[in-house]
């Protein structure tokens, strides 16, 4: 298969995951091959999708014929078929995928993944789960988990970093924080770097990033 001058990423497994991942990379330029097992589903996405075929992604040898092995990289979202998620992965790591990003179902299917050899497993709904906890019981304005100990909360800065730069106030340090990014509610020129000079307002936004326990207990505190 020729190189493309655009970005390529092949996407294995059609279902709300898979498709409205594919989708966006569509629409982002990104050049897609979708592979599903359904034939009615791949009927369904073929005007939307430019390369969509029907195949059984747990024979490496088929993987091979549509050309999987010169896609630097690809995404395993397979569903709840654990057997079928997990060979192939296997498969993608047999034939050199460099990057493989795979969505598991379950932590123990997580960590299976991440030993038949896939670089990073995202578990959809337990992590949408975790954030809308968050946004629920606290003041957070959204919450993400960038990994198993470090998170990132958007949210209003607290009385004490109003009209005082974070590099006066030992707020940041007490709570072993960082706030990286603002905006303000006067303007919309979006978010912006956080200095040591910056001065906060009431209704600005804030983006603090550190240690998962150290980020609630910053947001317990506003």
């Amino acid at each position: 298969m020729a190189k493309s001058d655009r970005e390529q990423v092949v996407v294995i497994g059609m279902g709300r995951f898979g498709s409205a991942l594919a989708l966006e990379l569509v629409d982002q330029g990104t050049d897609v091959l979708a592979v599903d097992t359904r034939q009615d589903v791949v009927r369904r996405l073929s005007g939307s999708l430019g390369h969509v075929v029907t195949a059984d992604s747990t024979d490496v040898d088929t993987l091979r014929e549509l050309g999987v092995a010169d896609y630097d990289r690809a995404v395993v979202a397979v569903g709840t078929d654990i057997e079928a998620s997990i060979l192939t992965t296997a498969n993608l790591v047999d034939l050199g995928v460099e990057r493989i990003l795979a969505k598991a179902i379950t932590r123990q299917h997580a960590r299976i993944l991440e030993r038949v050899g896939a670089h990073h497993v995202v578990l959809p709904e337990h992590d949408m789960g975790q954030r809308v906890a968050h946004l629920v019981s606290g003041r957070m304005l959204d919450y993400i988990e960038i990994d198993d100990e470090y998170a990132m909360v958007k949210t209003q800065p607290p009385k004490d970093l109003v009209g005082v730069p974070p590099g006066q106030s030992d707020l940041p340090s007490r709570y072993r924080v960082n706030i990286v990014s603002s905006r303000s509610h006067v303007d919309d020129t979006g978010y912006r770097p956080v200095s040591p000079d910056t001065v906060l307002m009431y209704g600005d936004l804030i983006v603090a990033i550190g240690r998962i326990a150290d980020v609630e207990r910053f947001a317990d505190s506003l």
